[in-house]
């Protein structure tokens, strides 16, 4: 892209970074729901979580103070909201339709990154004419883009709880499953030391770095040069 869309200016980034971060997160649990209720599990719709309403979804850590101060800092941005309840027991095939739920989220990111990308490519031209309004939007697109790319990847490391962990249960013959969703209980220490720690005592096991950050570059590259702004 040949316009700069990021700035020092610490409430330009919070505007740029929080509100994308807010609309991917949000469109990602209700994609989920949306799925599970087609597929027989109405709890999502039962419990208003297929609003777009964002107070719905919102996790105060995840979706608000960890993404504002990552913000702040100019640090990446990313967060979570709250889990869209599904209850694999009410899916009409549960280990198939389970997975479908779990690949919605990221589906609907990858979805979402290329609307972006075909926005960029409608706004940047004015945005290099020196149009303010127009290099702000780009900034949100941008953000928004790669924003989306990353919970997109993120989401399928088969970690507990993450989406590609649903993905593997169903995959996995019933006695390994039930094992491996035995992991859920310690979903957050392992996340903890596969993304904080691991990485501090071996930067070369750093997970993020080598299974998520590449695939995001490459398929953010491929967007970038289907809309003309590689």
């Amino acid at each position: 892209m040949k316009i700069a869309v990021q700035s020092d200016n610490i409430v330009f980034r919070i505007a740029t970074w929080l509100v994308p971060l807010v609309i991917a997160i949000v469109l990602h649990e209700i994609s989920h729901g949306w799925v599970a209720n087609a597929f027989g599990d109405p709890t999502a719709k039962e419990r208003g979580r297929l609003s777009p309403n964002p107070i719905r979804h919102v996790d105060p850590l995840g979706t608000v103070i960890l993404p504002l101060a990552l913000a702040v800092v100019g640090a990446p941005v990313f967060g979570w909201a709250k889990p869209v309840p599904v209850v694999a027991k009410r899916l009409r095939n549960p280990r198939v339709h389970m997975m479908i739920v779990a690949l919605a989220g990221p589906a609907m990111n990858l979805a979402l990154a290329l609307l972006a990308a075909l926005g960029l490519a409608a706004v940047v031209p004015a945005a290099e004419q020196g149009s303010t309004a127009m290099a702000f939007v780009a900034a949100n697109l941008a953000n928004f883009l790669m924003i989306n790319l990353f919970l997109a990847i993120f989401n399928l490391l088969p970690i507990p709880p993450f989406d590609g962990s649903h993905v593997v249960e169903g995959l996995l013959p019933r006695s390994a499953a039930r094992r491996y969703r035995r992991l859920g209980r310690f979903g957050f220490p392992l996340l903890l030391f596969l993304l904080v720690i691991l990485p501090t005592i071996a930067p070369d096991a750093n997970v993020v770095a080598r299974l998520v950050v590449p695939p995001v570059r490459a398929i953010a590259g491929f967007l970038f040069g289907l809309v003309g702004l590689a």
